[in-house]
């Protein structure tokens, strides 16, 4: 497996590039042409770079050499424009990306497009950094798969790529945001998220400020993200106010508690007008009391941090449920009377099971 990630071209950043056109006696400029057909050009065949000399390009293909992007296997339209991706990788496993679009494609609920972007005002992108996830959240269903593997930088940032290829969307791309909140806990495979990130910036085109990572609070990587020259913004998974609670829900919680997870919070360097976001999964009879509100308010008072409140997803397996429209919106009004801005996030894909928390399952099953 390592000679084959080895060999992909796709995720070697700029340094890495000129290396390799000079081991194979080509001047180092190479390497910026290669860089720039890769993520700003965005070919899908080394024999597209026609900025290389054909008898390099003939070279690369001899010694093995492939872009190797994740290739979509198959996709499933939700009625609200959303699509999830199943993508396969070189070692034949699969991961799960999403594309969340927001204007007339989203509206028209076909997930059509007739001109291309131009069709959508804005779109998310969520994007997968494992096979799987180690964290093990009780209420998510991609935990029940466990963890099989790190995704390298490549495959990270490939998910992107191979979206904006498959809807057709050019540059520029400042409509385009990324949220790294897919399958896996991208802090637990920190080194390749961060060169993804910085791939996704200076080749691909798309504003760090565009982007979101989410954690479930690996604790020594949020103090490595905030030290980053290059880094998207940081939002905190908490689900729960108080370590008995939060550990049973998320057990990472044993390892890193919520006054620890707090105090990485407080410390974290905010550029000017950026916020922390703290997302908060309801589950109906669990978490969602007044109680555990007014909890939250005060835990995250004094931090300029929003509040994202998700309303349970469900899934096969799980022993959840849903809470009602009326306690989320009691939720939301009393975070927001403790002065913490509150917002209650919209689900997308749900009945494709695309939505936060659902990737990958339905793959298993072959739903």
């Amino acid at each position: 497996m390592n000679s084959q990630l080895q060999k992909s071209l796709f995720g070697l950043d700029a340094q890495e590039l000129t290396e390799l056109v000079e081991r194979s006696g080509q001047p180092s400029y190479r390497g910026r042409q290669l860089f720039q057909a890769l993520y700003r050009e965005r070919v899908s065949s080394a024999e597209q770079i026609t900025t290389l000399p054909k008898d390099f390009r003939t070279t690369l293909s001899e010694q093995g050499f492939a872009l190797g992007l994740p290739v979509i296997d198959a996709q499933f339209s939700s009625s609200d424009g959303t699509i999830r991706y199943l993508m396969r990788l070189h070692d034949g496993e699969t991961i799960e990306t999403v594309w969340m679009p927001e204007g007339d494609e989203g509206e028209s609920g076909d997930g059509s497009e007739s001109e291309g972007s131009s069709s959508w005002h804005r779109a998310t992108i969520c994007v997968s950094s494992q096979v799987g996830c180690a964290v093990n959240c009780q209420f998510c269903l991609t935990a029940l798969l466990g963890v099989k593997r790190n995704l390298t930088a490549g495959e990270i940032a490939g998910q992107v790529v191979t979206v904006l290829q498959e809807r057709s969307v050019s540059p520029p791309l400042e409509r385009v945001n990324l949220v790294f909140m897919g399958m896996g806990e991208p802090l637990l495979n920190y080194e390749n998220f961060i060169k993804a990130g910085r791939l996704l910036v200076e080749g691909v085109g798309i504003p760090e400020s565009r982007m979101t990572v989410s954690t479930a609070g690996i604790i020594p990587r949020i103090y490595d993200l905030g030290r980053e020259s290059i880094r998207p913004k940081l939002a905190i998974s908490l689900t729960a106010a108080n370590d008995e609670l939060r550990s049973r829900l998320m057990p990472i919680n044993k390892k890193w508690n919520v006054e620890a997870l707090i105090a990485a919070a407080r410390a974290f360097p905010l550029r000017n007008r950026e916020k922390l976001t703290f997302e908060y999964v309801l589950l109906r009879g669990v978490n969602d009391f007044s109680e555990h509100a007014r909890e939250l308010a005060e835990l995250l008072r004094g931090i300029r941090a929003k509040v994202n409140l998700i309303a349970w997803n469900s899934g096969p397996g799980l022993g959840f449920e849903t809470p009602e429209t009326r306690s989320v919106e009691e939720f939301q009004n009393i975070l927001i009377a403790g002065g913490i801005p509150a917002f209650v996030r919209k689900p997308r894909g749900r009945d494709i099971y695309a939505a936060c928390g659902q990737l990958k399952r339905t793959v298993e099953l072959r739903v």
